[in-house]
Formats: C-alpha cells, sequence, structure tokens
C-alpha cells in the first residue's frame, strides 16, 4: 500500500519562508570546486538526495572534502588530478540529472578511464544520447551499457574538444556539461547549437559560475560558444549558495492564491536563477508582488489567466499549472516538451492529476490548456516520484477541499522539509 499525507484545507497563508539553497547551483559549485586549484567553503549548500549523489560520487573518486553536522556548509579540496581513475569504477547517482551529465563529460577527459555511470529505472529512460554526441566529437570513447542513448553509460576518456555540434533541444544540461569540461580541454573548443536551445536561463547559471571560478565564455546569442582550452579552475575561497528559485514558486502561488503575504528569503533581484522569473508571471496573474536584492514578497489578490511561452522557467510552470486553477479563464502553458523527459512524462503527469480534480485540461505535444473547474474536487494526487509534482499539487488545499499526496517523501529528491515549511504558513 502506498502512504499518503493528507493535507486539509487551509483557510489562510501568511509568514516568511527561508529557501533551502538551490539544487543547480549547489551541484555545479560542488563540481567546479573538485575541479579547482585550492580549498573552498560552500556556504547554504542545499542538503537533498541530488546533492548526496554528487558528494557520494566525488568521495569516490578521491575528493576531499568536510561538511557541518546540518550538511549545509561545505569544505571542498579541489584536485582535478584526482579525475584520473587508475581503477574500474561503477557510480550510482540515482535520477540526478545535475549529477550523471556533468561527470559524465568530466570524466570524458581523461585518457585510460574505466567509468560506468549508473541510474534509476527513471534515468535509465531519460535520453542522454545528444551529449554523448557531442562528446564522440570531441573524442571521448563512450559506450551504452544495456539500450542505445540512454544510460547505464561507461566512458574511457578521450575527450580533446575541437569543433562541436550539439542537439540543444532536449536539455540544457548537456551543454552546461561541455562547458564545465571544455576549458580544461587539450585544444579551444567551439560548440555550435542546433535547433532551438532549451531552458537558456540555466546556461547563464553555469556560465555565471565558470566565471566565478575564474574563466570566461564567450557565446553569440546562445547559438555559438567559444571556449579557449588548457585553462586551470580557480577557487572563489568561499561561496555562498543563493536560495531555490523553483522552491521559492510554491510558496509566492499560496500567498497570491491565500494570502495574506509571503516573504521568502534567499532569492531575490540579484538571483542568478532564471526561475526568479516565476514572481512576474504571478505578478501578472494578478498577485501583488515586491523585491528586495535578497528576497521577494508575494501578496493575494484577484488572479486571471495567462497565455505565454514558459520555456525559459520549465520547473517553475509547474506551478502556474496549479495557480491556473483558482485564475479566473484558461491559462495556456506553451513550449515545454521538454517536460517530457523531466523526473517523470510532466505533460502527462500534469493532465492526468489536474482532471481528477475537475480541471478541463488540453495537452498538446508541448503545451498544456487549462480551464479551472467551478469547485475544485477532492483527490488523491499520484506523484510519479517526481518531487515538483508533489510540492505543486500541495496547494490544492487552498481551496475549500483537501487533497492527499501519494509518496510525499519525493520531496527528498531537492527539498526534504518541504512539507513542514509549507506547514508552516499554513492557517487552518
Amino acid at each position: 500500500m502506498q502512504k499518503f499525507l493528507k493535507l486539509r484545507p487551509v483557510s489562510y497563508v501568511n509568514g516568511t519562508v527561508y529557501l533551502p539553497g538551490s539544487k543547480s547551483i549547489s551541484n555545479r559549485v560542488l563540481l567546479l570546486s573538485a575541479l579547482s586549484n585550492g580549498t573552498t567553503t560552500i556556504s547554504n549548500l542545499l542538503d537533498s538526495e541530488d546533492t548526496q549523489h554528487m558528494l557520494v560520487a566525488l568521495k569516490k573518486i578521491g575528493i576531499y572534502y568536510s561538511l557541518s553536522n546540518n550538511n549545509k556548509t561545505c569544505h571542498i579540496k579541489g584536485n582535478h588530478e584526482s579525475f584520473k581513475i587508475s581503477k574500474s569504477i561503477s557510480l550510482f547517482l540515482g535520477n540526478a540529472g545535475t549529477a550523471i551529465r556533468p561527470l559524465l563529460s568530466v570524466f570524458s577527459l581523461y585518457n585510460n578511464n574505466d567509468i560506468t555511470l549508473i541510474g534509476d529505472d527513471r534515468m535509465n529512460e531519460r535520453p542522454i544520447k545528444h551529449l554523448v554526441d557531442a562528446l564522440h566529437q570531441g573524442g571521448a570513447i563512450i559506450e551504452y551499457k544495456n539500450n542505445f542513448g540512454y544510460p547505464p553509460i561507461c566512458t574511457k576518456g578521450g575527450f580533446i574538444g575541437g569543433s562541436i555540434t550539439l542537439d540543444g533541444s532536449i536539455s540544457s544540461q548537456f551543454l552546461t556539461s561541455l562547458l564545465i569540461i571544455a576549458p580544461l580541454a587539450l585544444k579551444n573548443t567551439t560548440i555550435f547549437i542546433k535547433g532551438n536551445l532549451v531552458s537558456k536561463p540555466y546556461i547563464d547559471i553555469t556560465i555565471n559560475l565558470i566565471k566565478l571560478f575564474g574563466i570566461n565564455i564567450k557565446h553569440d546569442s546562445y547559438s555559438v560558444f567559444y571556449i579557449i582550452g588548457n585553462q586551470k579552475y580557480k577557487t572563489p575561497g568561499n561561496y555562498t549558495i543563493e536560495g531555490d528559485a523553483s522552491s521559492a514558486s510554491y510558496f509566492l502561488a499560496a500567498a497570491a492564491i491565500k494570502g495574506g503575504s509571503v516573504k521568502v528569503i534567499g532569492a531575490g533581484k540579484k538571483s542568478i536563477q532564471g526561475d526568479i522569473k516565476f514572481a512576474d508571471i504571478l505578478e501578472k496573474m494578478g498577485a501583488i508582488i515586491n523585491w528586495g536584492d535578497s528576497f521577494i514578497i508575494s501578496t493575494q489578490n484577484k488572479l486571471h489567466a495567462i497565455d505565454l511561452d514558459m520555456n525559459h522557467i520549465p520547473d517553475a510552470a509547474m506551478t502556474i499549472a496549479i495557480v491556473a486553477l483558482f485564475a479566473k479563464g484558461t491559462t495556456i502553458i506553451r513550449n515545454i516538451h521538454n517536460w517530457r523527459v523531466k523526473e517523470t512524462d510532466r505533460l502527462s503527469a500534469m493532465t492526468n492529476e489536474l482532471r481528477k480534480v475537475g480541471a478541463i485540461v488540453d495537452e498538446g505535444k508541448d503545451f498544456l490548456s487549462i480551464t479551472p473547474p467551478d469547485n475544485i474536487k477532492h483527490a488523491k494526487i499520484n506523484t510519479y516520484n517526481d518531487h515538483r509534482m508533489a510540492m505543486c499539487f500541495s496547494l490544492l488545499c487552498l481551496s475549500n477541499m483537501s487533497v492527499d499526496i501519494i509518496n510525499p517523501s519525493c520531496v527528498i529528491k531537492t527539498y526534504p522539509s518541504y512539507f513542514e515549511d509549507f506547514l508552516n504558513i499554513c492557517k487552518i
């Protein structure tokens, strides 16, 4: 029998939330710190399943680090030579795309490696062929262990850079992975993007963090990237990871629907995360938004539907799909085809669960149209072992109806204390 969490109807939302560290930034900074010369002290590190997969992998290949008692401060000694592994090893990385993709690229840099990267069942259904094709062009020797185009996957090294064409239509993490290793390659690298590059703000995060570690990357409007080879990363010494903007979306949305006001602390005007633009979309829907350098305040107001391209914020766009249930009119979320290759097929999953509560939903190849019901129905929400499904649908208790969340523990992937923090701002 599946475990579930019953969230009872909430009458009012108000309060302050201190955001956990950004997952996207945490795993990038851990890897860049491991690749750099010197010791980096990382503050506000996200303590979650995805970051633990990265830390376990780094430890297994000989990177030394120490964690504080709450796992939120990490002192990590960088030494890129440690990525030359003299023996065959296998690393299990669960369903952490921010770990398996960049690590595949890093281990493809050096000759005579023999490293197999293994994911869970869902990761083994998530395509990785576009990244492998690009690494092959740079000289990497990579083999699929089971199914062509998917993990598990083995790399034996060999990447030296050069001219590379990458299909950017599936995941920005493929380009991120190449951008991280290209400065360390023997040759200069030019990356030509084929098709439309998805989730560009995540590339901005990568470029900003690479610059923090001492290397500049140039590009022509995200279509061609130029990277000088034979460089070394240098530690910035100390770095504080900003709060997770994707996680902020649930609390900001809750206030817009049922506030009061909610203040999220840890991300604001100075954020390098694209998902911060969720607040702008919420404001377009009618919410009252106030900004600070490192905080956002959302206040309840009458909400109305929108029709927008949300390719730039695919994770936070899921929260908009729930806000649509509380807005007047039909909301259309466009250009989200990459939802289909996330932790689950999110287009299909969102359609199924939104229909359970009475919404009229039109699911297209790359869009979702949502018309709210007159009254939201009680439902048991299947989360598909997807943390964002669980967090999104928790907002249904802001209606006059309770909601049951199946497998609520799936939030450990990025936000283990989510339900505790959410209920702290809720008044029954």
